[in-house]
């Protein structure tokens, strides 16, 4: 979905557009709880693991797919993500075939048994929570402490994909940011026993970045998210620009970006999701901050993947 993201979505108080969008948002919430009883279960013959999310884009969901990737590969594990093929959202993808085998097509279930068929051990669903027609094995939410949910309403009053009575089919809850009491008593009122686990963002080439001034653009859920982790490391910042999430970059645009770097004597730094849906003519000169999701109880989270495996 490529828009940027309404500022009355994340406001506490209910607005009067979210007001005005409420009769929209219930029929969403109806459609959804209809799909769940309607729609038949097919059950893979390898255990899936979906990671996905119900706020709307900028939960970390695909970096801890490519964390997952990782874990069960150290488990000598044979596992591969699968994607539900669209015409756009390229750079999710491109960023998952650099760690591993990528299978898409337009049914989950077909790109699984064809994943199969190549020998595949695990199925890494990396979104999906939504599609009713796969059981899975294990269900894993991916929320970040600073957005959470937003107002709390469904999409287009708010941000969710579904309400937080969804969470009564999540097994994990993942937190990317700083440990929430609130935040977790609110998931345990929905389901007492979800297991809940934090995540923080890693740099992996922050060296490259030491004493630079940045141009920093985003074209993600939450670029402010992107933003506060340059600052984080010490960064400066001389410029934030904030494109819709999935934006693809037009040639007049990345040269208005490239030169206004040159005229400030600045780096222009963007996000690895950003950089692999630029024309490769441009990337030469601009930079992206690759990352790395760790995850801080991580002995516990080994157990859960053990469970299934």
């Amino acid at each position: 979905m490529k828009f940027l993201k309404p500022k009355f979505w994340d406001k506490n108080k209910i607005s009067l557009f979210s007001i005005l969008l409420m009769p929209i948002s219930l029929l969403v919430d109806l459609t959804n709880f209809f799909k769940h009883f309607i729609v038949p279960k097919n059950i893979s013959k390898i255990p899936v693991i979906c990671v996905g999310n119900i706020y709307l884009g900028g939960t970390g969901k695909t970096p801890f797919a490519i964390e997952l990737f990782s874990i069960l590969k150290n488990l000598n594990k044979k596992s591969v993500f699968i994607r539900k093929k669209y015409s756009s959202f390229k750079d999710e993808v491109e960023l998952l075939k650099l760690v591993g085998p990528v299978y898409e097509n337009s049914s989950r279930i077909n790109a699984i048994n064809d994943a199969i068929k190549n020998g595949a051990e695990i199925a890494i669903l990396d979104d999906g929570l939504q599609d009713f027609s796969i059981n899975k094995n294990l269900s894993i939410v991916c929320f970040n402490e600073k957005q959470w949910i937003g107002n709390g309403l469904i999409i287009p009053a708010g941000p969710l994909r579904e309400s937080l009575n969804s969470l009564q089919r999540a097994d994990c809850v993942v937190i990317n940011g700083k440990k929430n009491l609130t935040i977790e008593n609110k998931i345990l009122e929905k389901n007492k026993k979800v297991k809940i686990f934090y995540t923080k963002y890693k740099t992996l080439n922050i060296e490259e970045f030491e004493n630079a001034k940045v141009i920093a653009f985003a074209g993600i859920g939450n670029p402010g998210n992107f933003f506060d982790l340059i600052k984080y490391n010490n960064i400066q910042i001389l410029e934030k620009i904030s494109f819709p999430d999935h934006y693809n970059y037009s040639n007049k645009e990345l040269e208005n970006l490239i030169n206004k770097a040159r005229e400030k004597n600045a780096t222009l730094l963007t996000t690895e999701k950003d950089f692999l849906r630029i024309d490769e003519i441009y990337r030469k000169d601009i930079k992206f901050l690759k990352i790395k999701a760790e995850i801080e109880n991580k002995n516990e989270f080994l157990n859960e993947i053990k469970k299934i495996i």
